[in-house]
């Protein structure tokens, strides 16, 4: 019955209302509750936080005095062009209806969102019938999502790539993965296309490969961090060790501006998690609370993990700590209860202080900020581990049965098999399209810059400043 309004105002368009007046059938139209567009406009803004300045000082903190401005620089213009494709042909390809991997090209230049004669700006659906936000807040919600993935790339490979080069490969991956990706998670046609089991059948058909096998991801745990994890430990492969790797000491330069962008990008992350439930609601309220809760268990059990094997609890240990709880709880935070959640975090922050430390070691590779290390082996974590506390007996949320408007139990071995599922394809999607993109770029621009400006640092080599001047 929920789709009566939508059927009245069909009838209207071609004349038949029944006896209904136009301010009826007007009425019958979802209008966006300012509530919850001032909600996501709001947390649209704090996922900017997190990227700007949040992650810039994050990793402009762990890198050489010699390299701070290149890594701000870095994520600065990243975050920018990344913006303008998503709105050039990004989101189309994301988020409007194609094939099970890539959206068409309807939204190119987000084309049909604004009618100038009427003002009208078109709707985007939520997670609840009959409820809608304005497509633009959705746009802009989304494309910060996309920037921040290709930023979180970077420390991969920091201090020793070519600018030129990191924007094309942005570019690349970007187009080639992270939309991709994004797509085949998140794209559905929303749920009033669920008005019964024909209909339903006819929904899952057209949407995204991933959301059609059942793969539950909040907030991006594959489409975000697998994703970019992935991507940065194959550039480290590809780009190879920095001068001096395993040779000269590689010390962050301030933790103090470590400690502050972890800081922002927690408090960032509120908007990032609370806002994918695209409501104010309980379900918003439920991923806030996983992600302060979640957070807080994994610094304190990296930082006791840390203390244990080395002697003593660092600042660095902390705050990498938060980031892999953050990690960890995205693709969980609506999706699972507050026990869950605390146990995701409290796993996340040993799990991943043994992805930098054992793992990192056994893998070789110079991942100078530890991209795979957190993002990479948190995302993975959080994702499996959605399966598992996704079920009433675990304290989850289940999910909605849309055609008969009920929540349905889940199984753990039968969701836990989906979130694999969607793992793997991450993982692989992800690296062989890197490889790809890296090995395309190093054959036309080349990849690393010179050693003689690797030594002296990019900060000056590449931007001709110095982020200190003393």
């Amino acid at each position: 019955m929920r789709f009566f309004p939508l059927f009245m105002l069909i009838l209207a368009l071609f004349g038949f209302t029944g006896g209904v007046s136009a301010e009826e059938v007007a009425a019958a139209v979802p209008t966006p509750d300012k509530g919850d567009t001032s909600w996501l406009l709001i947390c649209t803004v704090l996922v900017i936080m997190m990227s700007l300045p949040g992650l810039a000082l994050f990793y402009g903190g762990l890198v050489r005095s010699k390299n701070m401005l290149s890594v701000l620089m870095q994520v600065f213009s990243i975050f920018a062009l990344i913006v303008v494709l998503w709105a050039i042909y990004g989101y189309s390809i994301a988020f409007t209806g194609g094939n099970a991997f890539f959206g068409g090209f309807d939204r190119v230049l987000l084309a049909g969102i604004f009618d100038s004669p009427t003002n009208a700006v078109a709707n985007a659906a939520t997670f609840t019938k009959g409820v809608v936000v304005p497509e633009f807040a959705f746009v802009a919600f989304q494309a910060t999502f996309a920037a921040i993935t290709v930023a979180l790339i970077v420390g991969a490979f920091a201090e020793r790539i070519k600018f030129s080069a990191l924007l094309l490969f942005s570019v690349l991956w970007f187009t080639f993965s992270y939309l991709p990706m994004a797509h085949m998670v998140w794209f559905w046609p929303g749920p009033d296309a669920f008005t019964d089991a024909d209909a339903a059948t006819a929904a899952i058909a057209a949407s995204g490969w991933l959301f059609q096998k059942g793969a539950l991801d909040f907030a991006g745990g594959t489409v975000v961090h697998i994703n970019a994890g992935i991507a940065g430990l194959v550039g480290a492969y590809v780009i190879g060790k920095r001068v001096g790797y395993g040779k000269e000491a590689f010390t962050p330069h301030s933790l103090t501006m470590t400690m502050i962008g972890a800081s922002l990008l927690w408090v960032g992350w509120f908007g990032f998690n609370a806002g994918s439930a695209l409501e104010a609601g309980g379900t918003a309220s439920l991923a806030f609370v996983n992600t302060l809760f979640a957070t807080a268990a994994a610094t304190l059990t990296w930082m006791f993990a840390e203390w244990l094997i080395k002697g003593r609890p660092s600042m660095l240990g902390a705050a990498s700590g938060a980031v892999a709880g953050l990690v960890a709880i995205t693709p969980a935070c609506g999706w699972v209860g507050v026990g869950g959640g605390l146990i995701i975090g409290a796993l996340a922050g040993v799990v991943c202080f043994w992805g930098v430390t054992g793992l990192k070691k056994l893998l070789g590779a110079d991942d100078a900020l530890d991209v795979f290390g957190v993002h990479g082996i948190g995302g993975i974590l959080g994702a499996l581990l959605t399966g598992v506390f996704n079920t009433w007996s675990m304290g989850g949320t289940g999910i909605i049965d849309y055609v008969n408007n009920t929540i349905v139990d889940t199984t753990i071995s039968g969701q836990l098999w989906i979130q694999a599922q969607a793992v793997g394809t991450a993982v692989l999607w992800s690296g062989v399209v890197a490889f790809v993109c890296f090995k395309v770029v190093d054959l036309t621009l080349g990849l690393r810059v010179p050693e003689d400006e690797e030594r002296e640092g990019l900060d000056t080599t590449t931007h001709g400043e110095r982020a200190y001047n003393l």
